[in-house]
This record gives C-alpha cells, sequence and structure tokens, in this order.
C-alpha cells in the first residue's frame, strides 16, 4: 500500500500534541538523525518526533495512521544494517524514543528492572550495580545504545554464551501497534497460555510491527571475582574443544569464549596506540576467556588456572596467560573491542555478521576463508566471534590498493559468494545485526518462500497500511510472487 507524505495539517497537529521539546522540523536539529551509525545511508524526514511517555506515542502512531504516514522508530542510531534511518523518499516521520528514558522501578528482590525505550544501556548498568544486580548483556555500543533498539533488535553481545540475547532477558513488553493500540505486557509472568506471544513477536522485529515503549528485564547477582585469560592455540576446532573442556571445569561460570585469527591481532598491533600482545610467541589463533562469580562465592581463578594447564600439558593449548589484575584484563578486552577500529584504520572492508551450528563454526571459519581469498585474490578475510553460539563476524578487507569505488561495486559480490557460503552451510546470513535495509535484497534472494510469506503475513495483519518503519527486514513481494498469490486456487 502506498504511503502518504505527511500533510501541514498532521504536522501542526503532531506539534501540538508534544510542543516544542517533542517536535522539530529544523534541518540542523535533525540531521544527525538521518545518516546511519556506519555512514552508508542517508535519509530525509519532514519531522522528527520525540515523544516524551507512553500516551504520546500513541497518539502520534495514531495519527500517523489515520493519514497513513510512515514512521521510523529510533534509539540510539547505532543499528549496523542502517534499520533505524528514514527512506530517501522523505515521505517518513522520524519518532525518537530519547526522551523516554526512565527506569521505572528497579528490583534487587525480584532481580528486573522496568525501564523505557530511551533508556541506555550503560545507564541500566549503572542502576543495577547501585542495588548490587547487573543486566548480563553488553556491546560496544554500550554508551549509546537503548533499551528499545536492543529489544527490537534482539540484541546479542559478548555474553549470549551463558545469558543468551534479549529474547532471554525480556521479562515483558509494553509496545504501541500500528493503529496506536497499547500492548501491555510488562507483567512478568512465568507461565501465560494465552496464544501467541506477542512479547517474542515484537522482539527482533525492527520496529515494523509496533513501537516497544519500555520493557520488563532481567537481572541477576552482580560480579564479585573475574578471572580473563588470553589462550594461544593452532586451530579453532581447539578452541572449541577448549570451550568444552572449560565447561565441564566450570559449570556455567564462563561467561565469554571470544576467537581471534592473528591476522586481527596483528592487525591490532599495527593500528590501534597501547596495545601489546599478551602472549611472548605468534599463535595462528587466539581465544579470550572470562569467567566470573557472584559476590561471596570462591573466585574462578584457580579452577581456570588448573584448566587451562591441563590444556597446556594434554597438548591442546600452546600458551595461556590469566589477568593479573584489572587493568591487565581491561587491556585483553581492548583488543577483542579494537577489531573494527584496527580495520577501519587499515582499509575498506566488507563486514557480515553470520552465525552456523557451533559445531561447524571452526571448519567455516577455515573453509569459507580459503574459499574467498581464491575467489577474490588479493582479498584478507579476518573472521573472529563467539564461539560458543555460532555468531562469525566475517569481514573481507579489500587488496592493498584497491580502488576507491571497491565498496561500492566489488563488495556486493563478494558479500553474495559469503552468504552463499553460509547458507550452504544451513547457517544465517543475519546473528546479531538484524537485516535492516543493509541485507533486505539478500535476505529476500536467500530466504526460503514459507518463511517469507509468514513474515508478510504477519507484517500485513498488523501493519495493514504499512506505516511501521517501510524499508526494514520485510521483503516486498516480487511481480511474480504478487501474480502467484492472486492466482485462483487450482482444482
Amino acid at each position: 500500500m502506498t504511503a502518504n507524505p505527511p500533510s501541514q495539517e498532521l504536522l501542526r497537529k503532531l506539534a501540538d500534541r508534544l510542543g516544542p521539546k517533542g517536535f522539530t522540523s529544523e534541518p540542523s536539529d535533525m540531521e544527525p538523525w538521518l545518516v546511519d551509525w556506519r555512514q552508508r545511508y542517508r535519509g530525509r524526514a519532514a519531522a522528527m518526533l520525540s515523544p516524551e511517555s507512553t500516551e504520546e506515542v500513541a497518539d502520534v502512531v495514531r495519527l500517523c495512521f489515520e493519514a497513513r504516514v510512515p514512521i521510523v522508530p529510533q534509539g540510539g542510531n547505532t543499528s549496523m544494517v542502517a534499520g533505524a534511518v528514514p527512506g530517501e523518499d522523505g515521505r517518513a516521520l522520524i519518532l525518537s524514543l530519547r526522551r523516554m528514558n526512565r527506569i521505572r522501578a528497579i528490583s534487587a528482590a525480584g532481580n528486573n528492572a522496568v525501564c523505557e525505550s530511551g533508556v541506555v544501556l550503560s545507564c541500566l548498568h549503572e542502576a543495577a550495580g547501585a542495588v548490587g544486580r547487573r543486566f548480563p548483556l553488553s556491546l560496544g555500543a554500550k554508551g549509546s545504545a537503548t533499551i528499545g533498539g536492543l529489544a527490537s533488535t534482539n540484541a546479542g553481545g559478548t555474553q549470549v554464551l551463558r545469558f543468551g540475547t534479549m529474547r532471554g532477558l525480556v521479562l515483558g513488553l509494553e509496545a504501541v501497534l500500528p493503529d496506536g493500540s497499547l500492548f501491555d505486557g510488562l507483567t512478568p509472568l512465568k507461565k501465560d497460555n494465552r496464544g501467541y506471544d506477542l512479547r517474542q513477536l515484537l522482539i527482533g522485529a525492527e520496529g515494523t510491527l509496533g513501537i516497544v515503549t519500555a520493557a520488563n528485564l532481567k537481572l541477576i547477582d552482580a560480579v564479585g571475582s573475574r578471572a580473563v585469560a588470553w589462550v594461544g592455540l593452532a586451530s579453532p576446532e581447539q578452541a572449541l574443544e577448549l570451550l568444552g573442556l572449560l565447561e565441564s571445569a566450570m559449570a556455567d561460570a564462563v561467561e565469554s569464549f571470544e576467537i581471534l585469527p592473528k591476522a586481527a591481532v596483528d592487525l591490532i598491533l599495527a593500528h590501534v596506540p597501547g596495545t601489546r600482545a599478551p602472549l611472548g610467541q605468534a599463535h595462528e589463533w587466539h581465544v579470550l576467556v572470562e569467567a566470573t562469580a557472584p559476590i561471596a562465592a570462591p573466585g574462578p581463578e584457580g579452577v581456570l588456572a588448573r584448566a587451562l594447564q591441563a590444556a597446556i600439558d594434554g597438548g591442546l593449548v600452546e600458551d595461556a596467560v590469566i589477568a593479573a589484575n584489572e587493568g591487565q584484563a581491561d587491556a585483553f578486552w581492548r583488543i577483542r573491542d579494537s577489531i573494527a577500529e584496527a580495520e577501519r584504520k587499515d582499509g575498506p572492508g566488507a563486514k557480515h555478521d553470520v552465525s552456523v551450528e557451533v559445531a561447524r563454526m571452526p571448519a567455516f571459519m577455515v573453509d569459507a576463508r580459503a574459499s574467498v581469498e581464491r575467489r577474490f585474490p588479493g582479498t584478507r578475510v579476518i573472521a573472529f566471534g563467539h564461539l560458543g553460539d555460532g555468531n562469525v563476524h566475517f569481514n573481507v578487507m579489500a587488496p592493498r590498493g584497491a580502488e576507491p569505488g571497491w565498496l561500492a561495486e566489488e563488495a556486493p559480490l563478494v558479500t553474495s559468494f559469503v552468504h552463499d557460503l553460509v547458507v550452504a552451510a544451513s547457517g544465517s546470513i543475519s546473528a546479531e545485526h538484524g537485516i535492516g535495509q543493509m541485507r533486505l535484497a539478500e535476505f529476500a534472494r536467500l530466504t526460503d518462500a514459507a518463511r517469507l510469506g509468514a513474515i508478510r503475513a504477519i507484517k500485513d495483519a498488523l501493519d495493514p497500511r504499512g506505516i511501521m518503519n517501510p524499508g526494514k527486514l520485510v521483503p516486498p513481494a516480487t511481480t511474480d510472487e504478487r501474480s502467484l498469490a492472486k492466482a485462483p486456487p487450482r482444482p
């Protein structure tokens, strides 16, 4: 269904409802929010709406629904796939949730926090820490990513191994649906068999089915102590075997298990000042391990040290070191967190966020790298990620001295090739970043008809006027698909 551009009458109604703090059409005010995080996509909008309450969100959505004007929900605008940027046609209005930044309730006894969508992740971390608890999800953009965006994209991060993605951390959800009605599902019921789980449907929907306005989130015990180790080994297969060994020895104390190739470490040491190699010798592969224990429980360092020593004695690990203090632990993590910075300084690259079955991840990292570098001579693959959950950040760096147009001309060919390898391995082309608009064409190309049909049917049912974050996640039907849908049933 064709959307309408916002009329002056609609803009006046919205301005009256939201007031000067909640409505702006000034280009300078909107400029930072019209460009995506990676500076790859730019859109246009007649106005940016910044409601302060769920009631204001509902009123705004209702007005836009009646006028058939699209809305692009936006939190911290940290999407890696341009999922929160309006289109170039200027029909959509930006609906910013950043003013809705209150933590409505937080309970140490209940192990939960009710946060509005605009609460920044790092602020939740601080609030949880103040009551002796923590929210066990962290990522590089924690200083700007918001709770609404994290829920809408089913964010992951470095602790999925133990705690899962946002789907497992959201106890309840409040959202405004496309017609302006309110879904009030904040109560954290352990048993609720009233049909479809709308909470889980909205999580990961990227704002295409409604606008998350608040979430009831799971908190856990604060960390009493942690042990962080850097490990050198010969192959990803050995890394996966090490993970199994550590989980057997330490139960669920292992929170993070990150794998990096030598190429990534070398790039960081070359481009990021202040970093240094944790181990004395070079290794083909590296693993960063973090294990934790709650307050009043024995620290994990002793068990981790014994497990790593056994791995070294058995020939599974070449070398390992456990951080002697918090400063050294942070230095280890800085290496892991500096990959994107080092890649940026090194040159352009085609970045992919993919997942495969955990058992297949080691072979995929090695075999897919060889296939890509053979197919595209001169490229350099840096494959790293969260080994415990099968998430591979598979980045293909341009050849040295590549022409300025490489990213626009060659990178799409590289991406299609990589995604074909992922599908051949029964994996997903989006592990934790979502589809947005950047992966929309590839999602349509590689997704089976049953999944696409169900996604479109759900979108059409809940958002019949197509006003919610158009051009994201849901691929439009092709001419052939539309013709087939209209064809009469065969006798």
